[in-house]
């Protein structure tokens, strides 16, 4: 497609201000039937190569997970992102969260499939010379050779650009040496090629393609892990390490920019997979639930129980609906590009990667999280069971815990979202601070009669929430940046505040995306999914709802003070109002379907 104007773009966090057309939302029922085989392809090797290998996989026994990631790549599985003049696939950006969502069953294995898909390949196919693409690539693509990606050091974990690692040109001018440490290397143990980030001249944080066999390159011993115990993390050491120029990635000083841009695909990927992962969790918890009686029931006729499930369902339902809304928005953008153009790359960064940068961090937060909760209830509904390894919960259960971790914090990434939005107003990219003061207008002036009706049709009072749930998000942005200003430079000051911001931005974009598939499915004709994407939708607004209300409260508590403070909160009380639903009967409902059905409906 040739491209088009800036008017054409989708901006990130745009959602805040202004509504999306349904036809510009894609959801997974959109897939064509091309794509949804390759998901089956992907479920037919978890199922038939990965899972029958799980114990030899946990127990790390040599060998399995490379022969498991080049039986992928004979598979077409690791070059979907690959360009096809390099032997890849360049399929779709949903199609990639599509590939990485059906990884989520496979444990271990997903984290040795991202580490090199994702960082340890993708940066060479965004920032690498021609050269260098076609040097590395095609192996790459193929499974020949694994990469890896080592960025964290001791010191510099979420603070990267803090490494120590030095990068000293030689004399000659024909290579770099490198020396220095990097931790918790995702691959290290069989790595063929590792993406290595060290400071030039002790400031200019540079990226640097290492083969693994140049001499002065080792690796320590596995690292002990609490879970993810079948992928291989280890520390990459450089003594004197010759690197070639012609392996120098990017521009030198340029690190950064491919480090942060990297990331947020790798972030984006685990959200898809943790959405995956958290299906799994929730289905069987499902499945055993069942078949586990007590008082002469099975448990899953108890209304607690119903609700776990009920709750975990709604969480994946919200996630996954984020995660393809996002990755069609990002293709949507991507496609308006000339893909001739010399500057193709730099500019499928610019409006894809770079412009959703803010939803990147949600799906990672939001999606870990929403694992997180659903693998902690399976390891809950299996009761004792559920502590040992006879069942797969306990597995679940130490797998989830490094989401929050690593691909960034999710801490940092809170930093992200709401730092990223108020960048974008102060830009004046988006009309935030405009649309705040609107709002404010409109709580401090006369309430215009409501009647509090939120019209009919499918989902019209969520449809209502949503529009509140935005002011509401407006209201605490502007009132953050109208008390605090200049201090808002310097947000480590404030982290409490900036955090409060990024849940109750995550939350509208969880609600919003939630409606948006369910009036899709409602379009379709499918009225069993309609139905239950709706009542998974009711569920999670009002909740959303009551969430938004509290943070809503803690948050311009946190700035302001006396008579601002009380006219603040009284606009907040307006913004917010609503009628709570019967969540306990829709969680009751939720719950039976999926307890009679025995498989994930959406």
């Amino acid at each position: 497609m040739a491209e088009g104007n800036n008017s054409d773009l989708i901006r990130g966090c745009s959602f805040l201000v202004e509504e999306h057309p349904l036809d510009m939302v894609f959801i997974p029922e959109e897939f064509s039937q091309e794509e949804k085989m390759i998901g089956d392809l992907v479920l037919k090797f978890v199922e038939g190569s990965v899972l029958p290998k799980l114990d030899g996989l946990e127990a790390l026994e040599d060998g399995v997970m490379p022969g498991l990631l080049k039986e992928a790549g004979m598979q077409g599985l690791l070059a979907v992102d690959v360009p096809e003049q390099y032997g890849g696939m360049a399929l779709s950006k949903a199609v990639g969260m599509l590939v990485a969502e059906k990884l989520g069953a496979s444990g271990s294995f997903q984290v040795g499939h991202g580490a090199h898909t994702g960082i340890g390949t993708l940066p060479i196919v965004y920032f690498g010379t021609p050269e260098q693409k076609e040097k590395y690539l095609p192996k790459l693509a193929m499974g020949e050779w694994l990469g890896a990606y080592a960025l964290t050091e001791a010191g510099s974990g979420s603070d990267a650009v803090a490494a120590r690692a030095k990068a000293i040109l030689s004399e000659d001018g024909t290579h770099y040496v490198l020396n220095g440490e990097k931790m918790f290397i995702t691959n290290a143990g069989f790595a063929d090629i590792f993406i290595v980030f060290a400071q030039v001249d002790g400031d200019k944080f540079t990226t640097f393609i290492m083969d693994k066999d140049m001499e002065g390159l080792s690796v320590g011993p596995e690292e002990k892990k609490l879970g993810i115990k079948g992928s291989s993390t280890r520390t990459l050491i450089m003594e004197d390490v010759k690197v070639p120029v012609e392996n120098l990635l990017g521009r030198i000083g340029r690190g950064a920019a491919i480090a942060f841009n990297i990331l947020n695909v790798g972030r984006f990927k685990l959200g898809a997979g943790a959405v995956g992962a958290a299906e799994l969790c929730v289905m069987e918890s499902v499945k055993y639930g069942k078949g586990r009686q007590q008082f002469k029931r099975p448990i899953t006729d108890f209304g607690m129980i119903k609700h776990k499930i009920a709750e975990g369902a709604a969480r994946v339902y919200a996630g996954r609906s984020m995660v393809y809304r996002t990755a069609g928005y990002i293709d949507r953008n991507i496609g308006r590009l000339d893909k001739s153009d010399e500057a193709y790359d730099n500019k499928m960064i610019d409006v894809g990667i770079r412009e959703y940068m803010t939803e990147c961090s949600m799906m990672k937060v939001f999606c870990s999280e929403a694992l997180d909760y659903c693998a902690d209830e399976c390891v809950q509904i299996h009761g004792g069971y559920g502590y040992t390894q006879e069942y797969p919960a306990e597995r679940f259960y130490r797998d989830s815990r490094i989401n929050r971790i690593f691909e960034g914090t999710n801490e940092i990434n809170r930093f992200i979202i709401s730092g990223d939005v108020l960048k974008k107003a102060a830009k004046n990219q988006l009309p935030i601070f405009a649309r705040a003061k609107e709002v404010v207008d409109e709580l401090t002036s006369p309430p215009a009669l409501d009647t509090g009706e939120a019209g009919d049709g499918f989902l019209a009072p969520e449809q209502k929430f949503i529009a509140q749930a935005k002011k509401t998000v407006l209201l605490a942005l502007g009132t953050v940046a109208q008390e605090m200003g200049e201090k808002l430079k310097a947000p480590m000051d404030h982290e409490e505040v900036i955090a409060l911001l990024s849940d109750m931005i995550m939350d509208v974009y969880a609600m919003e995306s939630s409606v948006l598939r369910a009036l899709k499915l409602q379009q379709r004709d499918d009225a069993v999914a309609a139905e239950m994407a709706g009542d998974l939708t009711r569920i999670y607004c009002n909740d959303a709802m009551n969430r938004l209300e509290i943070r809503g409260r803690e948050t311009l508590a946190a700035v302001c003070e006396g008579d601002m403070l009380t006219t603040s909160l009284a606009g907040l009380r307006r913004v917010v109002k609503h009628t709570p639903i019967n969540t306990v009967a829709l969680r009751r409902k939720v719950a039976d379907m999926l307890v009679d059905r025995e498989i994930w409906p959406l």
